[in-house]
C-alpha cells in the first residue's frame, strides 16, 4: 500500500492505533474479572478472525493471503505474540493505567533501536521532548512504589517486545498490505493463546456479556494492529514514536468512563506534557525538513 507523504499522517495513525488498542484492552480487562486471561485472549482472537477474514476478501486481498506467513511478517508477529501473552496477565492483575504507564518505554526503545539498526539520527531537541513525554506519561499513570511485582515485570517485557515488533515491521516489504500483517498477528496470537489456555487454565463458560465484550474487542484489535503498523510505515520514527504516549491519555479516559477513576492535577499536567511534546516534535521535524538544503 502506497500513501502520499504528509508529516501528520504517521502521528495520526498512531493516535488512532492507541485509541483502538485501549478500547480493546478495556473490554478485555472487564472480561478477565470473570474469565482466565488466556481464555479471554483466545476468545478475542476468534472474534478478530471472524471480523477480519471477510474484510480481507472485501478489500481484494485474497491473493495476498500467503504473505501472512512470509518470514519477516512472522518475525514481527512473533514479537507481537510474546508481548501480548505478557500484557494480558499484567492487565488482569493491575490497574489499566499502571499497566499502560509501564508500556510507555516502548517509544524510547524504538528510537534507540532505529538509531542503532537503521542509522536514523535523533536530534537532541527531539530526544528531550520524548523524555518530557515519558515524564508526562508517568505523571498520568504512576506505577505504585511498592516495588516491582511480577506483573509489572510482565508489563515491562511487553513494552520491550512491542519495540522489537515495531522495528521488525520496518523490514517488511512495501508491497505487503497492512491488513495482511494485522491478520497474521491475529492468527499467530490466537494459536499461542489457545496453547497457553489448554496448558495452564480451565475453561469457564462465558455469558452473553462476555461474548459481546470480546466480539467488540476483536474488532477494535484489528484496527489497532493495522494503524500501528501503518504509522511506522508512512512516518519517520522520530515523529511517530512520541504519539505512542497517547496510550496513557486514552487509558485515563478509560479509567474515568469505565472504572470511575478521576485524574488528579498531576495527571492533567501529564496529559499536557504528553500531547505537547508529541506535537512539538512533529512541528520541529516538519520545520527541519523544510529548511534542509536540497542536494
Amino acid at each position: 500500500m502506497s500513501l502520499p507523504s504528509h508529516p501528520f499522517r504517521g502521528p495520526l495513525f498512531m493516535v488512532l492505533a492507541t485509541c483502538f488498542y485501549v478500547v480493546n484492552d478495556t473490554m478485555m480487562k472487564v472480561a478477565t474479572e470473570a474469565l482466565p486471561p488466556y481464555q479471554v485472549l483466545t476468545m478475542r482472537g476468534i472474534a478478530a478472525l471472524l471480523w477480519g477474514m471477510p474484510l480481507l476478501f472485501l478489500l481484494g486481498y485474497r491473493v495476498s493471503l500467503p504473505l501472512m506467513f512470509e518470514r519477516r511478517v512472522l518475525a514481527r508477529n512473533l514479537c507481537e505474540t510474546g508481548g501480548i501473552l505478557c500484557f494480558v496477565v499484567a492487565l488482569a492483575n493491575m490497574p489499566i493505567a499502571d499497566a499502560t504507564a509501564l508500556g510507555q518505554i516502548t517509544p524510547l526503545v524504538v528510537l534507540l533501536g532505529a538509531a542503532l539498526v537503521f542509522g536514523e539520527k535523533i536530534p537532541g531537541f527531539a530526544m528531550a521532548l520524548i523524555c518530557a513525554g515519558f515524564a508526562g506519561a508517568l505523571m498520568i499513570a504512576r506505577p505504585s512504589g511498592e516495588g516491582i511485582s511480577v506483573y509489572a515485570l510482565l508489563a515491562i517485557a511487553n513494552a520491550v517486545l512491542c519495540a522489537v515488533r515495531d522495528l521488525a515491521g520496518r523490514r517488511i516489504a512495501g508491497h505487503v498490505p497492512g491488513m495482511i500483517v494485522a491478520m497474521s498477528a491475529v492468527v499467530v496470537v490466537l494459536i499461542a493463546a489457545a496453547i497457553m489456555h489448554l496448558a495452564f487454565e480451565q475453561w469457564r463458560a462465558p455469558d452473553t456479556q462476555h461474548v459481546l465484550l470480546l466480539a467488540g474487542s476483536g474488532l477494535f484489535l484489528i484496527f489497532g494492529h493495522f494503524f500501528i503498523f501503518m504509522a511506522y510505515r508512512v512516518g519517520p520514527t522520530s515523529a511517530v514514536a512520541p504519539f505512542y504516549y497517547c496510550f496513557t491519555v486514552w487509558a485515563v479516559v478509560s479509567g474515568v468512563v469505565v472504572f470511575g477513576h478521576l485524574p488528579d492535577l498531576a495527571a492533567l499536567c501529564g496529559i499536557v506534557l504528553v500531547v505537547g511534546s508529541g506535537l512539538a516534535i512533529v512541528l520541529h521535524d516538519r520545520r527541519r525538513r523544510r529548511l534542509a538544503p536540497v542536494a
